[in-house]
């Protein structure tokens, strides 16, 4: 396993450095950098975005609205308690303002509101483009909390992340086209980006890159629509073999938990880890494969829930640092095929966000992600946790049983 220092806490850390990784395709570009990400606060990055550009190359960043204003110029007031703890944060770390940074050197940047609208449901994406032969993307936005830790607290690690580098100028081009799709004329032109449904997105596209074959499905898609996300994941789900190892940020479609208790009922050996913050939320089909169910605040049922009659013993929450996060989107299906990208296992993905899905059939690709799910495995809590137990018995002596959501 790969060690390095972390710049927050000082300490050798187990991984990879993403930053450096970002960094290196960033100094590899010899003509342009087309970047699309949630979040961009690392300072390093944009200070490398901005030397890039002055030394004559097109740089283009897009971003989420949220995340699209320098923080060191926002007023406490005006932002939701997320928001301010996260400025807080950066504060602390003293790294600079990496949004300002890429402003006063005049790095053309827009966000989703670019459309005359007041956002997309999420512009997600995550991933660069280099020169059109390369492809930088996976579920880590480039932020201090999804690649080194939380500014604030030394002994956080950094949300469980992985970034991905494909050499594929078909592939680039992919990319290339739904980047281009977003920024229509740029900064200060006409309202002709195009985000969320109004990009009118297609099927899953496939290339070749070697003996790999790599799909790509950008979102977000209409629900009638059958090329959807979500529908693309369950059609993958359904034609699994053998095995299937899961590590997921979200699972909050009850389709999938439905496809997956099929598996089991047939055999096929399933273990998932979920993030400990998400799988205790009365929205968690991970709850349906613990074979419970838990009424929200409100003490409603959510529509449609379906326990698993007999719970999943493979299932259970990784054992991270308070505040660090399971980022991953990840599945591997039969140790041949990885499902990755930006798209969160919900419906907010498949219909309302700008996402990345990746389909990937190598059995290489798939040992190095279940090496990743074999070593937080180990020290995972499985079965209904002790925190989950204890929050269902508050709602149950709040709630009772519930009442169902019509």
């Amino acid at each position: 396993m790969q060690h390095y220092r972390s710049p927050i806490s000082g300490q050798w850390r187990a991984g990879d450095d993403l930053e450096a990784f970002i960094l290196r395709g960033i100094n590899s570009a010899q003509r342009e950098i087309l970047v699309a990400v949630q979040e961009l606060s690392l300072p390093k990055v944009a200070e490398a975005l901005a030397r890039r550009q002055s030394e004559g190359i097109t740089v283009r960043v897009i971003l989420e609205n949220t995340y699209s204003k320098p923080w060191s110029q926002e007023h406490a007031a005006d932002l939701s308690p997320h928001q301010r703890l996260r400025n807080t944060q950066l504060q602390k770390l003293g790294w600079g303002d990496a949004v300002a940074i890429m402003q006063q050197a005049h790095v053309p940047m827009i966000d989703d509101t670019a459309d005359g609208s007041k956002g997309s449901g999420l512009m997600h994406h995550k991933f660069m483009v280099i020169d059109r032969r390369e492809v930088i993307t996976g579920s880590t936005n480039f932020s201090p909390s999804c690649v080194h830790g939380d500014p604030d607290d030394p002994t956080t690690l950094g949300n469980v992340n992985h970034l991905l580098r494909f050499q594929s100028p078909a592939l680039a081009e992919l990319f290339a086209a739904e980047f281009n799709r977003m920024w229509g004329d740029g900064p200060g032109g006409a309202a002709d980006s195009q985000f969320g449904l109004a990009k009118q997105e297609g099927p899953l596209q496939v290339v070749q890159i070697g003996e790999t074959t790599v799909g790509v499905l950008f979102a977000p898609h209409p629900r009638r629509d059958g090329n959807n996300g979500l529908a693309v994941i369950d059609n993958l789900l359904s034609e699994t073999d053998r095995s299937l190892d899961l590590a997921l940020f979200v699972l909050s479609e009850q389709r999938l938990a439905d496809t997956m208790e099929a598996l089991q009922q047939h055999g096929i050996k399933i273990r998932l880890l979920a993030d400990p913050g998400f799988a205790n939320r009365s929205f968690s089909e991970v709850l349906d494969l613990l074979g419970t169910r838990m009424p929200d605040r409100r003490c409603m049922l959510e529509a449609g829930n379906k326990p698993w009659q007999q719970p999943l013993a493979g299932v259970g929450t990784p054992r991270l640092p308070r505040g660090d996060k399971l980022h991953h989107k990840l599945a591997i299906i039969d140790d041949e095929r990885v499902i990755s990208g930006s798209f969160n296992w919900s419906p907010s993905a498949s219909f309302q966000n700008d996402e990345t899905l990746l389909v990937i059939d190598s059995a290489l690709l798939a040992r190095h992600f279940k090496a990743e799910i074999d070593q937080l495995w180990k020290t995972a809590e499985l079965g209904i946790s002790p925190r989950l137990a204890r929050k269902q018995l508050r709602l149950q002596q709040k709630c009772g049983r519930g009442q169902q959501r019509s």
